[in-house]
Formats: structure tokens, sequence, C-alpha cells
């Protein structure tokens, strides 16, 4: 299934605003990332979130940009990225955070460390919207 091309950033928007929820109903990956403390950006390459991790809990998830309010890696895809990423089986290419980042479809920088360390909880994670789009597909 390739990504739908009228994916927009409100929909996109919405579904990261919902994230803190999905994460406080998967406790096994809270646990995953109980020794995660990091202030990160995460979301649409336009419009992402500033996210408090703390022992691998989002404490705080607000809408980027708020001045002087410090991060230590971007993870940024655009909607086509995020709603190829998120379909209930995504095709190769799609379906991995790196991929989309070799694609040029999502851009990682800043210090790696923390992301790199915990990769596996951000790949679960980014990845917890899935049974969303996998309940509403038709």
């Amino acid at each position: 299934m390739t990504p739908s091309p009228d994916a927009t950033d409100d929909a996109v928007i919405r579904v990261f605003a919902g994230l803190p929820a999905l994460l406080d109903r998967a406790p096994q990956l809270i646990a995953r990332g109980r020794r995660l403390d990091c202030d990160c950006l995460i979301g649409p390459m336009e419009q992402p979130f500033h996210a408090a991790i703390r022992a691998g809990r989002i404490v705080d998830l607000s809408p980027s940009p708020r001045l002087m309010r410090s991060w230590r890696f971007a993870y940024r895809a655009t909607p086509r990225a995020w709603t190829a990423y998120w379909q209930a089986e995504p095709e190769p290419g799609w379906h991995d955070l790196l991929a989309l980042t070799k694609r040029g479809e999502a851009v990682l920088e800043g210090d790696l460390y923390p992301f790199m360390t915990h990769l596996q909880y951000f790949k679960d994670l980014l990845a917890l919207p899935r049974q969303q789009f996998a309940a509403a597909a038709p």
C-alpha cells in the first residue's frame, strides 16, 4: 500500500497529540524506557512536538516552536512518511524510522546518543498509532 498523497499535517498532528494516551496503555513499553530521560522534537516536519520523556513516560508534549526550549535530538518526517509508517503492514522502505531517513522522507538531527541507545523504544513508541490506522482502514 503506497502512502496517501493527500495526507495532511493536521491529521498527523492529531495523531501525535494522542501519543501520550497511547503510551499510557502500553506499560511494557514504558518499562522498556525506564532509563530514558530526554527532551526531543518528534512529529511532522513543519510542526513538530517538543516531548519531555521521563522514565519512559511522555510527561509533556507541546507543539513547537516554544521559545528557549532545548532538545537533544529531533526526528521529523513528512505526513506521507507518517501515514505510510502507521499502516498495519508498512511496505518495505516505509516500515522503519531509519529507512524513512534513508528515503529522504525523515530527518534525524542533534545528539543521536539517546535516540540510538533507546532505538527500539522510539520505534515502538512511534508505531503505536498503527493500531488506530488498522482499525480505521476500510
